[in-house]
C-alpha cells in the first residue's frame, strides 16, 4: 500500500508523542502539516534522548541537546522551531502530570536563534519577475506565479492551493488560506493582476482542458493538475539562476522582500502583519530589523557626524 503524505515519523510511535499529536489537532486545532512538523522535530529529540528518561533530564542536558542540534548544521530558524516543538511537548507533559516543571522554558528564546531573513533589492526582484521568456512553455503561468508571490507575500503552499474563486481581479484582491485554514484578504497590484489575467485568457484554458473535469485551482501544472508547492520551489530556483539572483532564493525570499519593501515604503507594521497572516506582531517585527539596518547604512553614508 502506498504511503500517504501524512505518514508520521518513526518517533511518533512513542505513546506520549501520539497523544501530543492528538492534543494539537483536537484541542489546539493546528493544521496537519504543523503537527507533522512537530512530530518530525520530536523524532530528532528521541534520537538524541536514547536511554535517558524525560522526567530525569536537567537543564544542562537540555542545553546539550540544543548544542547537538547546532552541530547537525540546522539553520537558525530550524533550531528555533525545534525548541518551540520541545517546549510545547514538555508543556503538554506538565498538563498530563508527567513533569512538574518545564525546564525547556529556561533555554534561550527563539529570538536567540533567529537570523535576519534574506531580502532582494527591488531591481533584483524586477529581474526575477521578468525571467520567464515569451514563447516558452507555461511562461505566462510562471510570470503570474512570480508576480503573485511578490505582490501578496503568500507562502508557496498558500499559492499552490489558491483557487479560481479566491482571485478577484476587478476588485484587486485575493483570498489566501493560511496556516490553520485562517483566511485573509491581500491586495493585488496592477502588474500582478495583469499577469494573472493574461494567464487566464491564454494558457489556463489549454491546461484545464487536459483534465476530464474543470480544475478549481488557479495555477495548473502542464498536465492540468494543481501546481504543487515543491514545483513552485523548483521554478523559483530555475528563474533565480537565469536572472543571476542569489542561489538561496526561494518563495519565502519573495515573501520577505514583500514585507521589507512595504515597511521601507512607509507601510504600517500592523497592516503588514495582517497581509502576511502572522498571528503575533512579534513575528512581523523581524522585518523592522532589516529596515533599521538599511536606515543605519544610509545614516552612516550621508550624515556629516555619523
Amino acid at each position: 500500500m502506498a504511503k500517504t503524505k501524512a505518514t508520521p515519523p518513526r518517533a511518533a510511535e512513542h505513546p506520549w508523542v501520539i497523544a501530543f499529536a492528538d492534543y494539537l489537532r483536537s484541542e489546539c486545532h493546528l493544521a496537519d502539516n504543523t503537527v507533522v512538523a512537530y512530530r518530525r522535530d520530536l523524532k530528532r529529540f528521541y534520537d538524541w534522548l536514547g536511554d535517558r528518561k524525560i522526567p530525569s533530564l536537567n537543564i544542562q542536558q537540555l542545553a546539550d541537546y540544543a548544542g547537538w542540534l547546532h552541530a547537525k548544521g540546522l539553520a537558525p530558524a530550524s533550531l528555533g522551531r525545534h525548541l518551540v516543538s520541545l517546549k510545547l511537548f514538555f508543556r503538554y507533559l506538565q498538563l498530563e502530570g508527567v513533569l512538574k516543571e518545564n525546564l525547556v522554558e529556561l533555554l534561550g528564546s527563539q529570538k536567540l536563534w533567529q537570523r535576519v531573513p534574506a531580502v532582494l533589492p527591488p531591481e533584483v526582484v524586477d529581474g526575477l519577475l521578468a525571467a520567464p521568456r515569451r514563447g516558452e512553455p507555461c511562461w505566462r503561468r510562471d510570470r503570474a506565479m512570480l508576480e503573485l508571490l511578490y505582490a501578496t507575500g503568500c507562502r508557496a503552499s498558500e499559492l499552490s492551493h489558491l483557487k479560481l474563486r479566491d482571485v478577484h481581479l476587478d476588485g484587486g484582491y485575493c483570498l489566501c488560506h493560511g496556516k490553520g485554514d485562517k483566511q485573509r484578504l491581500v491586495p493585488l497590484g496592477k502588474r500582478a493582476a495583469d499577469a494573472v489575467r493574461e494567464y487566464l485568457e491564454h494558457e489556463r484554458p489549454l491546461l484545464a482542458g487536459l483534465q476530464p473535469t474543470p480544475p478549481e485551482w488557479l495555477l495548473l501544472s502542464r498536465r492540468g493538475r494543481r501546481l504543487r508547492r515543491e514545483r513552485i520551489w523548483e521554478l523559483i530556483k530555475h528563474y533565480a539562476r537565469r536572472a543571476g539572483a542569489p542561489e538561496e532564493v526561494s518563495p519565502h525570499t519573495l515573501r520577505h522582500s514583500f514585507a521589507t519593501h512595504l515597511l521601507a515604503g512607509g507601510a504600517d507594521l500592523r497592516q503588514v502583519q495582517e497581509m502576511l497572516g502572522h498571528a503575533s506582531i512579534a513575528t512581523t517585527q523581524i522585518y523592522t530589523h532589516v529596515d533599521h539596518a538599511r536606515l543605519k547604512a544610509i545614516h552612516r553614508k550621508f550624515h556629516p557626524r555619523a
